[in-house]
C-alpha cells in the first residue's frame, strides 16, 4: 500500500511540473507571436534545438572552436573592473555595482542575439536558422561533460591515482590532492550529476521556451555566478545579485531535471524507486537550493552515498551526505553516471519538444 502511495505521489508531482512548464511556454508564445519576425524565431527554434543537440553529441566542444561564452566572460571581467572604480568601496557600493553588472550583462546577452536572429529570420531565414542551430549546439555540454569525466575514469582504470586527481581537478572546484580513489570517483560522479542540470537540462529548457535567445540569457547568468557569485571577502556583496539570480533561474530547471533523471534511471536499469526516495529525502542537503536536486537522484539511482565533507582552498568544509551507503563507490559509477546523463538529456529533449509542439500547434 505504501509503495502504491509513493508512486501516486510521484505521478502527481510529474503532472504538476508539466502543467507549470506548459503554462510558461503558452504565456511566452502569446507574447512573441505579437511580432511577426519573432514568430519565425519561435517556430524554428525547436528544430534548431534538436539539431543542435545531435551536433553536441557528435562533436562536443573542440578546444580549437572559439566559444561565445568567452565573450560574456571577458565582458564580465572588463565591466567588473570599471564598475569597481565607479562605485564606492563599501558594502552598499558593492551591492549596487553588482546589481548594475547583472543588468548590463543580461541586456547584452539577451538583446544582441535577439536583434541578430530577428533580422536574420526576417530577411535571411535560412541564415537565421543555421546560426540559431549553431548557437543551440554551443549552449549544450552533454558530450564535453561526458568526455571530461571519462578522462577521470580512464586514469582510475589504469591505476593512475595522481593522474585521476589532476583530471578531476579540471571539472571540480574542491582540493583534489588529498583525495583517494573513492574521493576522486565521488567528485566526478557529483559533477556529472550537478552539471546535468545547469549544463544541459536548464539551457535546453530555456531554449525550448525561447530559442537561443533565452539560452544565451540563461548562460550569461550562469557564467556570472561562476565568476563573481562567491561568498568570500571579494565577492560577498558584489556577487550577491548574480548568485541569487542564478538560484532563481535554476529553481524550476533543477527540480525538473531531478524528476526527469528519476524517470530516465529506470530506462537504463538503475534503481528508479530508490532514486525517487532519495530525491524526496535528500534534495535539500546542500547550501545551494538547487545543487542537490540531481545529486540526490544520482545517489539513489546508483545506490551509493555522495557529498559529505570536502576541502576547498586548504580548508575543510563540513557538508551533509546525500544518499544511503548501500554499496561502496567504484570507478565504474562514472560510466553509469554518464549513461544516466545521456538518458536524461534525451528524455528531456523529447519531453520539451512534445510540450512545445502541443503549445504551438495543438
Amino acid at each position: 500500500m505504501a509503495q502504491k502511495l509513493c508512486w501516486l505521489d510521484f505521478h502527481i508531482f510529474i503532472i504538476m511540473e508539466i502543467r507549470r512548464f506548459r503554462r510558461a511556454s503558452s504565456a511566452m508564445h502569446r507574447i512573441i507571436r505579437r511580432n511577426g519576425g519573432r514568430e519565425k524565431m519561435l517556430k524554428y527554434s525547436l528544430p534548431a534545438l534538436a539539431i543542435g543537440f545531435v551536433l553536441d553529441l557528435l562533436i562536443g566542444d573542440p578546444r580549437w572552436l572559439y566559444h561565445p561564452i568567452c565573450v560574456i566572460g571577458n565582458l564580465i571581467a572588463v565591466l567588473e573592473k570599471a564598475i569597481r572604480k565607479i562605485f564606492p568601496k563599501s558594502n552598499g557600493g558593492e551591492l549596487a555595482g553588482g546589481f548594475v553588472i547583472v543588468v548590463l550583462i543580461c541586456l547584452f546577452s539577451g538583446g544582441v542575439p535577439l536583434l541578430v536572429l530577428h533580422y536574420l529570420y526576417r530577411f535571411l531565414p535560412v541564415a537565421g536558422f543555421v546560426l540559431e542551430t549553431f548557437w543551440c549546439y554551443q549552449l549544450l555540454a552533454t558530450r564535453s561533460l561526458k568526455d571530461e569525466s571519462m578522462k577521470v575514469y580512464d586514469k582510475l582504470a589504469a591505476g593512475d591515482l595522481e593522474g585521476s586527481r589532476y583530471a578531476v581537478s579540471m571539472i571540480v572546484g574542491r582540493d583534489t590532492a588529498v583525495l583517494d580513489e573513492k574521493g576522486v570517483t565521488k567528485a566526478a560522479v557529483e559533477t556529472v550529476a550537478e552539471n546535468t542540470s545547469d549544463g544541459i537540462i536548464a539551457p535546453m529548457l530555456f531554449m525550448a521556451i525561447g530559442g537561443a535567445v533565452f539560452g544565451w540569457f540563461y548562460k550569461s547568468i550562469n557564467t556570472m555566478d561562476s565568476m563573481v557569485g562567491y561568498k568570500n571577502d571579494k565577492y560577498l556583496y558584489f556577487g550577491r545579485f548574480a548568485a541569487k539570480l542564478d538560484d532563481v533561474v535554476n529553481f524550476i530547471p533543477a527540480r525538473l531535471s531531478g524528476i526527469l533523471m528519476v524517470l530516465a534511471s529506470g530506462f537504463i536499469g538503475l534503481d528508479r524507486a530508490n532514486a525517487w526516495k532519495i530525491f524526496k529525502r535528500d534534495r535539500k542537503n546542500h547550501a545551494s537550493p538547487n545543487s542537490a536536486q540531481t545529486e540526490a537522484v544520482m545517489a539513489g539511482a546508483l545506490r551509493v552515498q555522495l557529498a559529505g565533507d570536502a576541502w576547498y582552498f586548504g580548508k575543510l568544509y563540513k557538508k551533509p551526505t546525500i544518499g544511503d551507503d548501500l554499496r561502496p563507490v567504484e570507478y565504474e559509477d562514472i560510466k553509469r553516471a554518464n549513461q544516466l546523463l545521456y538518458a536524461t538529456a534525451l528524455l528531456s529533449l523529447l519531453v520539451f519538444s512534445l510540450v512545445k509542439f502541443l503549445v504551438l500547434w495543438a
